[in-house]
């Protein structure tokens, strides 16, 4: 059999070399970037088998077998399908194949960095310098403490909370103790702990940081907001690495003005591509504001050689695996 490979978005992976597995052939088309509307018009014009996506919206609308008769296979290349309407995927016999475990790493890393970044209150400290501060005052380490009068903790007085305990989570885990950190893992919120896990409110009232690493699902979107942030210690750190829409960024802006919270790191957003149109955390006022302990990054966690080097192998592999019938069950999410 011939296939027809149209990968949708190589502006953040590239395209690997694909092939198929012999005796069958294949013809690769490929974009750089697509926005929803193009991904069903782009899938029929090349009378798609195989789709590759990372972030771009797969509706039910591209869906339409009238559209894409041939579509066989969706390979995601990242961790998520949120973006995939999965059940129209199902409805009509389209498998749906994601790439787990391989930015571990890099998240977890970067996890580290903005936890490090907003504890040491990095940025705060770097715009006083550049403000000329430093002469006029004589001394800028008001501007390394929470709330310009608690120094920050050393890592062995901190208490880790992490809400999402897969691949990443246990690595941020690893790292975290590795500089002699506590570490708890919470509980889903709502439910009754086990398997050593702490409740979920007293988790987030015991952690001098909180660090998300859980999928964007029902359950979790808007998982903390100011409710939650009003049980934190008026130090903690949150570092967001999960997904978009798990944290009420308004509510987070206004913990992080208020006093409510020591800092954040965040490096995903409820709507994305993000700007200063789409989120209250990238405003032009908050980034001119010294006080607020705010590190943004553009969902740049995941980013590595060795991420770059597992999604071509792991996407290389769904598609032998598919073909041949020999697919791994852990990634099959349709």
């Amino acid at each position: 059999m011939h296939y027809n490979i149209v990968a949708l978005e190589t502006m953040f992976s590239g395209l690997p070399n694909l092939t198929v597995p012999a005796p069958h052939t294949c013809s690769v088309v490929s974009f750089e970037r697509s926005a929803p509307v193009d991904v069903g018009p782009r899938l029929a014009a090349a009378d798609a088998d195989i789709a590759i996506i990372t972030t771009v919206a797969v509706t039910a609308a591209a869906l339409d077998i009238a559209l894409t008769p041939r579509l066989k296979l969706i390979v995601a290349v990242a961790a998520g399908t949120d973006t995939i309407d999965l059940a129209a995927a199902a409805a009509r016999g389209v498998r749906v194949l994601n790439c787990p475990g391989c930015n571990v790493d890099a998240v977890a890393e970067h996890a580290l960095a903005l936890f490090l970044a907003c504890r040491r209150r990095l940025l705060p400290s770097s715009r006083a310098l550049y403000s000329g501060a430093w002469p006029q005052r004589g001394t800028l380490i008001r501007t390394a403490m929470t709330g310009q009068t608690h120094p920050p903790r050393a890592c062995a007085a901190e208490t880790v909370a992490l809400i999402g305990y897969g691949a990443v989570g246990k690595r941020v885990a690893t790292l975290f103790r590795a500089l002699g950190m506590r570490v708890i893992v919470a509980a889903r919120k709502g439910a009754l702990p086990s398997d050593g896990r702490v409740p979920f409110q007293e988790a987030l009232q015991t952690a001098s940081a909180v660090v998300l690493c859980c999928p964007r699902t029902p359950e979790t979107l808007g998982l903390l907001g100011e409710a939650e942030f009003a049980t934190m210690q008026p130090d903690c750190v949150l570092v967001n690495v999960a997904r978009g829409g798990v944290v009420d960024e308004q509510a987070l802006l206004v913990a992080l003005r208020s006093g409510i919270i020591g800092g954040a790191g965040v490096d995903v957003y409820g709507q994305e591509p993000a700007g200063p149109d789409s989120s209250p955390l990238l405003a032009a006022d908050v980034a001119a504001d010294l006080s607020i302990n705010l590190m943004a990054t553009p969902h740049t966690a995941w980013v590595s050689a060795q991420t770059t080097d597992n999604n071509a192998r792991v996407l290389q592999e769904n598609i032998d695996g598919f073909i041949l019938g020999e697919m791994l069950a852990e990634r099959i999410r349709a």
